[in-house]
């Protein structure tokens, strides 16, 4: 259980970062909702906790907003305890050739840069907090290839670089620093990929699926939000204290390193 603790939350308008958020405030937490779109009005609805919620319009990238919602969070709740840097965009499906660099910079700024600058601006109030905690939301696109995804591929192998890095700096206080490596998880993000996949090569939309995401998946499934939030949790509360430095695959049985 995660009563007591406070966590933010980046990235919580919709998908995996809004299940986090729902599943850490029922399990007691109060929990700051940053991101750039108003779904995280949404998301303080669907938990219906006022007393448990701040909902915080953040752009991840941009210095001062960070420090500002950092600063607001400690402000409502008395501290911080865990930072989950989930915030994150697919970026482009193509071929490197016709990748823009607006378009690499962008992937690179959101997945990446956002997560350097929240933790480096959470870390003050981390070393207050008796249960420190960041959790980063990388992807197995992080431990393999995918073709036409360069920009993300890169960026998500970055994370877990910063990841294990981050786990020694911080370690030194108390606090664990872990990624979560979800496989591809069911909603309308995966649903966008895969088309842009097909209609990349040519093929139909549940040929994509098959090729890219279930064929050579041990339970041959796509993985559930829920999955990952449940992960989150665990990683949140006093169960994970001797989990650190490590990047935790959700994915259904997709890759095994």
């Amino acid at each position: 259980m995660l009563d007591g603790v406070t966590a933010l939350v980046t990235g919580a308008s919709q998908g995996i970062g809004r299940e986090i958020a729902e599943t850490f405030a029922a399990e007691g937490a109060n929990v700051a909702l940053a991101a750039r779109s108003d779904g995280i009005y949404e998301t303080e609805r669907l938990i219906d906790a006022p007393d448990q919620t701040l909902p915080v319009e953040t752009d991840v990238t941009d210095d001062a907003d960070v420090e500002q919602t950092i600063e607001a969070t400690v402000s409502e709740f008395g501290g911080l305890d865990c930072l989950v840097n989930n915030a994150g965009i697919a970026g482009p499906t193509a071929p490197i050739e016709e990748v823009s660099l607006e378009e690499w910079q962008q992937t690179l700024e959101v997945n990446v840069t956002g997560m350097f600058l929240a933790t480096k601006h959470a870390v003050p109030a981390l070393r207050e907090s008796e249960q420190p905690r960041v959790i980063n939301v990388s992807s197995i696109s992080g431990k393999r290839p995918l073709p036409d995804r360069t920009p993300y591929v890169a960026s998500k192998m970055a994370v877990i670089g910063l990841t294990r890095t981050l786990a020694f700096e911080l370690g030194e206080f108390g606090a664990t620093v872990n990624a979560i490596c979800p496989g591809a998880t069911a909603g309308p993000r995966i649903q966008d990929v895969i088309q842009a996949q097909a209609d990349n090569q040519g093929v139909s939309y549940e040929t994509a699926k098959a090729d890219l995401f279930t064929d050579d998946v041990a339970l041959g499934q796509l993985v559930e939000a829920t999955d990952t939030a449940e992960m989150a949790a665990f990683l949140a509360s006093e169960r994970g204290r001797h989990v650190t430095a490590q990047d935790i695959n959700v994915d259904a049985g997709t890759v095994w390193y």
